[in-house]
């Protein structure tokens, strides 16, 4: 099994190319299952979890072609030749369960077993199944699969959801696209990743307005066709990659970065004395000498601070002049992280929700362990400033969302490198 050694100290400065989204990619790539035509998706990151995908879509009959090294990706789906997502490709990643929404749109029926993924908290699929239900499906839940079936087809709805949920809008947004009339999605999701997929939508035909507010309406059409749609920069490692230089002083240009997909963090940034600025080819952040002033944050659905960067800040954090608090309002267990930065030398203490840190001056490096995708990239940043070596074990998370992450640290001027375990 895989692992990163890191030896700390080193101050960043350079250019670090932001890749596409993960999440906008795994949402983009079933929506190909709503046409007969292909989808064509550029700027595509080059991850496990998009291969993952990938299979999943080919065991459902979909061809996927990789083009220009894994950044092009061509999805066809002439016709759905298998509606069943079985539980050995969909256990490994939250996503799949997006195929069920345009599956049962297009062709009335999907058999999608219960997904897995990152142990963050249970993050139930509850609100996607009542809001595909809103839209006139029937489903059963029997030995871990989800049975939907819409016999007559989906039809509009007005759909109240109880809590804001990035998933179950895209799930239900895809299926009401071919959907009989009007279907109105209220609390709905309003991450830059909804915003991308209503884009991609519209250009395959989708009539859908209100992308990026609470309330999102969609007019069903008869049929979608092909496009050709380029993935949104990847808002979270735009966010991980400006800490870089803010854990360890320094100066980096994040290419392809906008600040509008991370306001609220990066106004947390600059309220710890990290300096962010726009540039024509991104966002350049820089940190001077001495150490960063502490902040509190609170994590909420976009537009607020991402639960994904959360992990991130609180190695920043961890070194900060005076006491910050972190308080984690979206999964419930996601301060592992934690116990593993607290052997680097953090002081840090969990009650609940909340995260109280006491900044130290200076990390330690030592052996850890990854516990899912975000806390093994904090950790990595934990030790770039560190006081010599930190190992990361456990990598294999961080292959599910961060792209070459050695070669894109190691540009900068970090002394960072991946050991390869024999199988």
């Amino acid at each position: 099994m895989d692992s990163i050694l890191v030896r700390g100290g080193r101050r960043l400065e350079g250019r670090i190319p932001i890749s596409g989204a993960k999440n906008a990619c795994l949402t983009l790539m079933p929506a190909a299952l709503l046409t007969d035509e292909p989808l064509t998706l550029t700027n595509a990151p080059r991850l496990s979890d998009i291969r993952t995908m990938s299979a999943l879509l080919e065991s459902l009959g979909c061809e996927v072609a990789s083009l220009q090294d894994g950044r092009v990706l061509v999805v066809g789906t002439q016709a759905i030749a298998n509606h069943r997502a079985d539980y050995d490709l969909v256990r490994k990643m939250r996503a799949s369960i997006l195929v069920l929404g345009p599956m049962l749109a297009r062709d009335g029926h999907a058999v999608v077993s219960l997904p897995g993924g990152c142990a963050i908290g249970a993050r139930p699929v509850d609100l996607h199944l009542k809001g595909l239900e809103a839209l006139g499906a029937t489903l059963e839940l029997r030995d871990g699969y989800v049975h939907a079936s819409a016999t007559d087809g989906l039809r509009g709805a007005t759909i109240d959801m109880p809590m804001v949920s990035v998933g179950a809008t895209e799930n239900i947004l895809m299926a009401a696209t071919l959907a009989r009339g009007t279907t109105l999605l209220k609390n709905a999701a309003r991450e830059p990743e909804i915003v991308d997929l209503v884009h991609c939508l519209r250009r395959m035909g989708a009539q859908i307005a209100g992308e990026g507010s609470a309330t999102i309406e969609v007019q069903g059409v008869d049929r979608l066709r092909g496009a050709t749609h380029p993935v949104v920069a990847d808002r979270i490692e735009l966010g991980t990659y400006m800490l870089a230089p803010a854990i360890t002083g320094g100066d980096v240009e994040l290419l392809g970065g906008r600040r509008d997909l991370v306001a609220a963090f990066a106004d947390k940034l600059e309220a710890a004395g990290i300096e962010v600025r726009e540039t024509d080819a991104g966002l350049r952040v820089s940190r001077a000498n001495g150490r960063i002033r502490p902040v509190d944050v609170v994590t909420a659905p976009h537009p607020g601070f991402p639960t994904d960067l959360q992990a991130q800040m609180m190695a920043l954090l961890a070194t900060a002049d005076g006491t910050s608090h972190l308080e984690e309002r979206i999964f419930e267990n996601r301060f592992m992280h934690a116990p593993e930065l607290v052997r680097m030398g953090a002081q840090i203490e969990v009650h609940g929700g909340t995260a109280t840190v006491t900044g130290v001056e200076r990390l330690k490096g030592a052996p850890v362990m990854a516990t899912d995708l975000r806390a093994s990239v904090s950790l990595i940043l934990a030790g770039l400033a560190a006081e010599g070596e930190t190992r990361v074990a456990r990598v294999y998370h961080l292959d599910r969302g961060y792209e070459r992450v050695e070669e894109k640290l190691s540009a900068c001027g970090a002394e960072i490198e991946r050991i390869r375990e024999a199988a």
